[in-house]
């Protein structure tokens, strides 16, 4: 057999090999094989690897985990009253605010959105406020327009050129990052769109056992992004029974998971 990619996953070594037609993958910890995979197609079959590898993981309590974890502290899910005023409802207002004062239709080939853009940033905690500092600079100045319409066309779906013209005009400010080009696609589209906190959403991926948590990477790349959709997809799929609505919830549900604290629990 002929070994065609190896990669470190966290805590081990994740390995895959052909032999024929077949490719055949292994997952390694401290010498020792401790799980198999294989298949008829490479990519597919890399993927399944890093899941097991993720799942190897001591941090890992998996999907029910993090539900039961979820429901400490807000017991009737995303219907707790709680919920809405601790983490939904203000990202939804952020959201109305956006979609009244920059129309993603308007913001795509508009221009003088800088001032409305950057009162959006502001309205959240999502970003750390030196960021919000650095986009200041950002949206007062001439590539404004540029960013603006770089994050509505990520927004509606040219992915990698929106993610390059929004790297080209933020790289000179110090914050070419992921929370930056994300939040405005998340907030204009939180049905397709998701919002990238990286520590905390690269922990909740390594316990859940995701890829996501070795995929991750700061270099702001396609295939990164579409491996936290993939999570954010998996995570739907898993809480189905919670029934979120979009991946507002979703988001709320990563953050919650691994940044709650028992003195965060309120009486709903």
């Amino acid at each position: 057999m002929q070994t065609i990619r190896e990669a470190t996953a966290g805590i081990a070594t994740v390995r895959l090999l052909k032999d024929k037609d077949i490719f055949k993958g292994i997952v390694i910890i401290k010498g020792q094989v401790e799980a198999h995979e294989e298949g008829e197609h490479a990519d597919d079959v890399w993927r399944r690897l890093h899941d097991r590898a993720a799942r190897l993981n001591p941090s890992f309590f998996g999907f029910d985990g993090a539900r039961a974890r979820f429901l400490r502290f807000f017991p009737e899910g995303f219907q707790s009253s709680n919920y809405f005023k601790e983490e939904r409802g203000y990202k939804l207002a952020a959201k109305e605010r956006l979609d009244k004062t920059v129309p993603i239709d308007k913001a795509l080939n508009g221009s003088g959105y800088g001032e409305a853009v950057l009162s959006i940033f502001r309205e959240t905690n999502l970003l750390f406020p030196v960021e919000k500092t650095r986009l200041q600079d950002v949206l007062r100045g001439p590539t404004a327009d540029q960013f603006i319409r770089a994050a509505a066309k990520f927004a509606m779906g040219e992915i990698k050129a929106g993610i390059a013209e929004m790297e080209r005009v933020l790289k000179p400010h110090v914050i070419a990052k992921w929370t930056a080009v994300t939040y405005l696609p998340f907030l204009w589209r939180p049905d397709a769109h998701m919002f990238l906190k990286p520590t905390v959403t690269t922990e909740f991926a390594s316990r859940v056992g995701h890829r996501f948590a070795n995929e991750y990477s700061p270099m702001l790349d396609a295939a990164v992004y579409d491996s936290l959709l993939d999570l954010a997809s998996t995570t739907t799929e898993e809480i189905a029974d919670l029934e979120p609505r979009d991946n507002i919830d979703v988001q709320s549900f990563i953050w919650t998971v691994g940044e709650y604290v028992e003195s965060d629990k309120l009486p709903d």
